[in-house]
């Protein structure tokens, strides 16, 4: 089964940046998503930033992955 889950972009450098959900932090690529800033949260999937979600959107989700044991509480 594969995955997709929302981070925070906290880092952006071209075509590269950092993504974070919680204390973990992954190298992502943003060729897809080309009006990215750092603040906005994107769908990471295998290490690609699929497209951008609302804040709120993307706290649901975290908390739905969450409540059903699919994500671990990575505060």
């Amino acid at each position: 089964m594969c995955l997709a889950v929302p981070m925070e972009l906290v880092e952006h450098n071209g075509f590269r940046g950092v993504a974070k959900l919680g204390g973990v932090s992954r190298e992502v690529n943003l060729m897809l998503v080309p009006d990215i800033k750092v603040g906005d949260f994107v769908i990471i999937h295998a290490g690609c930033a699929i497209s951008v979600l609302d804040r709120e959107e993307a706290e649901k989700t975290i908390e739905t992955l969450r409540s059903g044991g699919l994500l671990a509480d990575l505060s």
